[in-house]
């Protein structure tokens, strides 16, 4: 007999790229001690730990590419026991219960329609190629939303996302049933709204996660709704989190989410589901609208990202233009990206998307550029096109959601994110002979920080110089 009272806990494990561009290696961060670096610590705090209990097979999850990359050769035993976990489940069921993730972790409502796409397609690429079957749902970064992102997620297949409660338009959401929201072009996505207090109390009230059993049968009963228990009726209520609670944040975590999900929530006849097992048999029969531009971890809507919010208090304007200078420097490398390309190869678009194939070993440059342009190249046009895609790359991943979290802008996170613009450029100067970097270094002078007066334009040309010093 279906259960008419299920739990889903949803774990977003993500860990933003550290590598330095040059050289491919994480550099030393001291702030992880004993570690080399936060990736690493972060892993035996909770990624192996999650994985050795079982966990993964347990609950919803996505891992961000960029993480997942770095654990594949750090500690393929771990990587293999995630993945595994996903496919006993869908072995079992029909259906896995891990999803995917936009790849960059970038903002999708302040990205162009075609960093949709690409942001949409690799993520979906990996997943696949890392899991070994499609994605049913895919995670947007901080849960940033607009319609034109959700077309996209529809277009490419995807059937559900996850959303925060304060993100639909209406009054009255009740989260433990799944929604239908109507697209352009008779297309229509489902959301999970995940419950919104009993998630940020586990996320951030130790004391609410110290017990498994008191969670289960005081926290978890009382947020079930009420006249569906009376009527009998099914009932998914799901918690969302960062992953890294579960043993980073709060040690020991890992054994609570274990105890919870392996024993404390069947005794009190609660069964642990994922989403994409719970819409085979039970589909959304309501139809929402979602409120755009808003996300999980700003009030403010995406302005956390993209200018001055009470969220991260006394930042000043150094946000905004952060933006406005990466967005000019998009702009520029995507015009010398199909300036060049386009006479070659008709789908420079399509070339950009497919790209994804190469970072993922899948195939050679040389192979994917000699299929686009649809006959054998010289090897100097081959070289031009396959520097202009790695400048390509870069330029995705100075979109990197973290460069903006935090409140000032001398930080690792921003600083990170320019010296993958820097790599841009100079990846796009090698190619064309065109040096962009004198076009937006007047933006970049106005990226200071409120601190010390750190500037954008003095992090970016160091960074720069690294590149041609290199």
């Amino acid at each position: 007999m279906p259960p008419t009272k299920a739990i889903c806990i949803h774990g977003h494990f993500y860990q933003p790229p550290r590598e330095d561009p040059l050289t491919g290696v994480i550099p030393n961060e001291p702030g992880a001690k004993p570690y080399n670096n936060w990736n690493e610590r972060i892993h035996a705090e909770c990624y192996r730990p999650n994985a050795e209990l079982g966990n993964f097979q347990q609950i919803s999850f996505n891992i961000g590419p960029t993480l997942f990359s770095w654990m594949s050769p750090y500690d393929k035993v771990t990587y293999q026991r995630i993945i595994s976990q996903d496919q006993a489940t869908l072995k079992r069921y029909g259906v896995g219960n891990a999803i995917a993730q936009a790849y960059n972790h970038t903002i999708l409502p302040l990205a162009t329609y075609a960093d949709k796409e690409i942001q949409v397609t690799w993520g979906i690429a990996d997943f696949e190629h890392r899991f070994g079957h499609k994605p049913l749902g895919i995670w947007l970064p901080e849960t940033a939303v607009d319609i034109e992102t959700l077309i996209v997620l529809a277009k490419h297949g995807i059937e559900f996302t996850i959303l925060a409660p304060w993100q639909a338009a209406s009054e009255g959401l009740d989260p433990t049933e799944p929604y239908l929201v109507k697209l352009p072009g008779g297309r229509s996505i489902t959301i999970f709204f995940y419950e919104g207090a009993l998630s940020a109390r586990m996320s951030f009230d130790p004391k609410a996660t110290a017990n498994a059993d008191n969670f289960a049968l005081h926290d978890l009963a009382q947020h079930f709704n009420q006249r569906k228990e009376v009527r009998n009726e099914p009932q998914l209520l799901l918690l969302a989190s960062d992953g890294e609670l579960f043993g980073h944040h709060q040690p020991f975590r890992e054994q609570f989410l274990a105890h919870l999900l392996n024993g404390a929530s069947l005794k009190t006849n609660i069964t642990p589901l994922f989403p994409s097992l719970w819409l085979k048999e039970h589909p959304p029969e309501k139809v929402i609208e979602i409120r755009e531009r808003t996300s999980w971890s700003c009030h403010h809507g995406v302005l956390r990202w993209s200018g001055e919010c009470a969220c991260t208090p006394n930042n000043g304007p150094w946000k905004n233009n952060l933006r406005n200078a990466l967005n000019q420097l998009a702009a520029e490398l995507d015009g010398l990206y199909f300036e060049a390309v386009y006479p070659l190869i008709p789908l420079p678009r399509v070339l950009r998307q497919q790209y994804i194939y190469v970072l993922l070993g899948r195939m050679t440059p040389e192979r994917l550029i000699t299929e686009m342009a649809g006959k054998a190249l010289t090897s100097e046009q081959t070289l031009r096109i396959h520097l202009l895609l790695e400048s390509q790359r870069e330029r995705q991943r100075m979109f990197t959601s973290c460069g903006w979290f935090f409140d000032d802008f001398d930080r690792i996170e921003p600083k990170n994110n320019l010296a993958y613009a820097a790599q841009a450029v100079r990846l796009s100067r090698i190619a064309t002979g065109i040096d962009l970097a004198p076009r937006v270094k007047p933006n970049l002078k106005l990226v200071q920080s409120t601190r010390n007066k750190v500037r954008g334009d003095i992090v970016f040309e160091r960074q720069l110089q690294r590149t041609w010093d290199f």
